[in-house]
């Protein structure tokens, strides 16, 4: 997502990144990786719970989820394509 940010930010689309990591981690995180986009704390597992990306483990599933007006337009597992996500979130 972070080398092709803009091409959501042209279709008008919202990136945000969330995981258990602290606060404080994540602004390592974004300034190593020179993320362009927000990282938001679920440290609690909350948000991973409600939206099933939790492991039996309690690990995390990387997952990505396009949520528009409140309903999931797109949810897959591990790291679809930019094309696959804009694709389904410009049509919807």
């Amino acid at each position: 997502m972070r080398d092709n940010f803009h091409r959501y930010q042209q279709a008008g689309i919202s990136v945000v990144g969330i995981n258990p990591a602290s606060a404080a981690a994540h602004a390592r995180y974004v300034d190593r990786l020179g993320f362009p986009f927000v990282l938001l704390s679920d440290a609690g597992k909350e948000v991973a719970g409600a939206y099933g990306a939790l492991k039996a483990s309690g690990g995390i599933q990387r997952s990505v989820f396009g949520v528009e007006n409140g309903i999931i337009r797109f949810a897959r597992e591990g790291m679809p394509s930019s094309d696959e996500i804009l694709a389904t979130m410009i049509e919807a």
